[in-house]
């Protein structure tokens, strides 16, 4: 089975019509012919009724989809290489509201392409918008929703996010807690625009509690988990965070209700062209395990 074959075999099962598949492929309809045939052989099967006009069947169409598939892939490599070969090994920029969540596919990528140049953006999801279609980064990884407006969006991951606290707080060693009952707590967080202060207010704001009372915010989530350690106070981590073999100490609390997650979006403009380099890495982030969690 050949590439060859498997580009014939498309052009007939769109138009369904050997003379015309032939016509437009510039080959001989009996070549053609005895191409389809060997591709039936070789599978085992027919993927075509010829009872008066030729139709696709079932394992046609099933075949069809896997065959514009391996081709699509096949093309996306050709542009690959040939962005490559016009403009090096090029550079792909990436925005994201924290790196940690990124350390994970990131690591695997250098690994598989350690000629590509990776260009981060530490940047607030309000902003991601703007700076797509401004083509000032390739990609971003939004941790909150950004406006999709001339934006292709692809969801990576849709996590809980736990309440930690210092190992020998009064609510340690809870299985599980309510917003009320973190409503006198006192919080480190993130500033104003970050998803962590987001998803606060809006769990507070939903139970008609006043502002949760912030005693530290910063502009790196990742440091959040380390302050409240220190004993600073409470705050809200991914549950991605919780399955880092570097976490810190602290006391890991699920919050009821259904409300207290993340969804992590993978972002890229509706219409562009991207280079080899951003084609790659967006291939990498939708193909990485999630689950797995950051390294």
């Amino acid at each position: 089975m050949d590439l060859h074959a498997l580009r014939q075999f498309q052009v007939v099962a769109r138009l369904e019509h050997l003379s015309r598949a032939a016509e437009e492929l510039h080959v001989a309809q009996p070549s053609l012919s005895r191409t389809i045939a060997r591709l039936e052989g070789e599978l085992g099967a027919p993927l075509f009724d010829r009872a008066g006009r030729l139709r696709l069947n079932d394992a046609g169409r099933a075949f069809l989809r896997h065959v514009e598939r391996t081709l699509g892939e096949l093309e996306a490599g050709r542009r690959a290489v040939a962005d490559i070969a016009e403009h090096g090994v090029g550079t792909v920029r990436i925005a994201s509201e924290t790196f940690l969540t990124l350390t994970g596919p990131l690591a695997a990528f250098k690994r598989a392409h350690p000629a590509v140049e990776v260009a981060l953006h530490q940047m607030p999801a309000e902003q991601m918008g703007r700076a797509l279609r401004a083509q000032e980064v390739d990609l971003c990884v939004a941790s909150q929703p950004v406006p999709a407006e001339g934006l292709e969006a692809v969801g990576l991951l849709d996590e809980p996010v736990w309440v930690v606290t210092p190992l020998g707080h009064p609510l340690a060693d809870r299985e599980s807690v309510s917003v009320a009952e973190l409503a006198e707590q006192p919080f480190v967080t993130t500033r104003t625009g970050h998803w962590q202060r987001r998803l606060l207010d809006r769990l507070f704001a939903a139970e008609g509690l006043a502002a949760p009372r912030i005693v530290c915010e910063g502009d790196e989530p990742s440091a959040t988990a380390i302050l409240v350690a220190a004993g600073l106070g409470i705050g809200l981590i991914p549950d991605m965070a919780r399955r880092s073999a570097t976490r810190a100490p602290v006391a890991w609390i699920a919050v009821d209700g259904s409300a207290c997650r993340r969804t992590l979006t993978l972002l890229r403009p509706a219409n562009a062209h991207p280079g080899g380099a951003a084609r790659l890495m967006h291939a990498a982030l939708t193909g990485w395990d999630w689950s797995a969690g950051p390294v």
